[in-house]
């Protein structure tokens, strides 16, 4: 399906205050998802990965998750928020990022809300990671969420958080005409091959080990036919930030770059302030970020 909105290439855009001193990164939820981790098909390369190698995330840079994830806290506690225009009240469904649920995305949430838009999350409890058949647990996921936007006549914007978002950007494409954008943050989407540190944690919670073939790598990179945004971090100790982003030109398709860590991104100020401006958007006069 060929978007008729306007075209671009990639840009990348840093935001926000918050800085930490780079490193590599390179991840732990990657290998947790279905879709992009751990036993991976080496045969399953792209021009870009098979260009840039990525290492795994240094145990300084991971082990410093959860304090640099709390200094983001008590930033955001601390803000104001950013002065954006009231909400259209369209909705949006927050998808969690791999062993965490509505908890964890109740700040993003309630910060959507806060804006003016009917803000809520997948529903769906824990999340453990897909079973079974993917294209079959995909196809519930998407049914369930028909049915939670079934009263809603305005277009939903999904987001995604690491693992959730790769569920936001294939049900961006299952859904296509009733979505109107998807805005994933920390998500490994264009993975190829193991970048993580923790592939048991995956395989713990499902009982089963990931693997992805080259078509899946393909189809994984692709993004929906509608306005996509992929926020990501250079600074993330928990996935690599090369591969949270898109490697070639795309209609509507932006990746913009934040500083901080991974556990803490559901409420970096900048994450929030990203997210913010592009649910104010209007799909008739999509414009990129505004660096």
């Amino acid at each position: 399906m060929k978007s008729a909105l306007p075209r671009w290439r990639c840009p990348t855009v840093t935001v926000g205050a918050y800085t930490q001193a780079p490193g590599s990164a390179a991840a732990i939820m990657a290998t947790s998802y279905f879709f992009a981790a751990a036993a991976m098909n080496p045969t399953a390369t792209s021009p870009f990965m098979s260009r840039h190698y990525i290492s795994r995330p240094s145990i300084a840079l991971l082990g410093t998750e959860p304090w640099r994830a709390a200094a983001e806290f008590f930033s955001f506690k601390r803000q104001p928020k950013p002065r954006l225009k009231t909400g259209d009240g369209h909705p949006v469904v927050i998808f969690p990022g791999m062993a965490t649920g509505g908890h964890a995305v109740a700040p993003l949430r309630d910060y959507c809300q806060s804006l003016g838009y009917t803000a809520f999350d997948w529903g769906q409890g824990f999340n453990t990671g897909p079973k079974g058949d993917p294209d079959v647990w995909l196809a519930g996921l998407a049914a369930n969420v028909q049915r939670m936007l079934a009263t809603h006549k305005q277009r939903a914007t999904l987001i995604g958080w690491s693992l959730g978002g790769i569920y936001a950007r294939e049900l961006g494409k299952l859904l296509a005409p009733g979505i109107k954008q998807v805005i994933t943050i920390g998500t490994p989407f264009n993975a190829v091959q193991d970048h993580t540190n923790v592939g048991w944690l995956f395989k713990l919670l499902s009982g089963s080990s990931p693997t992805i073939d080259a078509a899946l790598s393909e189809r994984l990179r692709t993004p929906p036919p509608v306005p996509t945004t992929a926020i990501y971090s250079k600074s993330d100790g928990v996935v690599a930030w090369q591969t949270c982003r898109h490697d070639v030109s795309a209609d509507s398709v932006e990746d913009i770059e934040v500083k901080g860590s991974h556990i803490g991104m559901g409420w970096n100020p900048a994450v929030l302030k990203v997210v913010g401006d592009r649910l104010g958007q209007r799909v008739d006069q999509w414009q990129p970020y505004a660096r």
